[in-house]
């Protein structure tokens, strides 16, 4: 019985170039496209690592400031300029509504602590809002790609697993020579699709806990605020 023997080009379509240069446009667009998707995915979770890893040391030393302070009612203008920071942006907005709402108390002849820490808490709380949608910002579009990418990759394994049959439907014999370039060309944009997807999805469930992890630290922080500033009220 004679050996089985394929055809030199199967074995030349092994490299990775070549499969790509097999493929017909639309695999191509496809796998170029990925390529894009994953470029830009490391970028976001590379970016948001740093991001939210600077932002908590500064969260950090600005609370460690404020803790040994014996006072926040009356401290430097200098603790307010400094919005960059999550945890300064709830104390400016917190001083600013305090002091905002004692003076118009005061222009009206009367005097409640209770109106003044009513404001100061509803300013933190929309502080807590707008410090918790610039955590999550970019999370959004990288769980598009998580979600997107094997998807497709799934459109150009169907696309080339349907060309390699147009091809053997259009000959009269099926060799594998007519079948090699659109099912490599298939499963090219599969792994493409897997290589974008994977590290994408550990990225992304890694920053969401750490995401999360900030947000309850922010909840805290506040609430902590809150309650100095209720005590240095009375």
């Amino acid at each position: 019985m004679p050996a089985l023997s394929l055809p030199s080009p199967f074995f030349a379509s092994s490299n990775i170039i070549d499969i790509f240069e097999r493929c017909d446009t639309v695999d191509k667009i496809i796998v170029i496209g990925l390529g894009v998707f994953s470029l830009v995915a490391w970028t976001i979770m590379l970016g948001k690592h740093f991001e939210l890893k600077r932002l908590r040391l500064l969260n950090h030393s600005f609370e460690s400031h404020l803790r040994d302070r014996q006072t926040l009612l009356d401290l430097p203008e200098s603790f307010r300029n400094k919005r960059s920071i999550p945890y300064a942006d709830l104390f400016t907005d917190a001083i600013e509504a305090y002091w905002r709402a004692a003076a118009i108390t005061k222009e009206q002849g009367r005097e409640n602590s209770r109106a003044r820490l009513e404001h100061a808490e509803n300013a933190i709380q929309r502080a807590i809002a707008r410090q918790t949608l610039r955590y999550e910002s970019s999370m959004i579009f990288l769980a598009s790609i998580v979600s997107g990418a094997p998807f497709i990759g799934l459109l150009g394994t169907v696309w080339g697993v349907m060309e390699a049959f147009s091809s053997v439907a259009t000959q009269q014999t099926a060799g594998i020579q007519a079948l090699a370039p659109g099912v490599s060309g298939a499963m090219l944009a599969t792994i493409a699709g897997l290589v974008v997807a994977i590290p994408s999805v550990f990225g992304y469930n890694l920053l969401l806990g750490n995401t999360r992890t900030m947000i309850t630290e922010l909840e805290n922080y506040a609430s902590s605020l809150a309650d100095r500033l209720e005590l240095e009220s009375k």
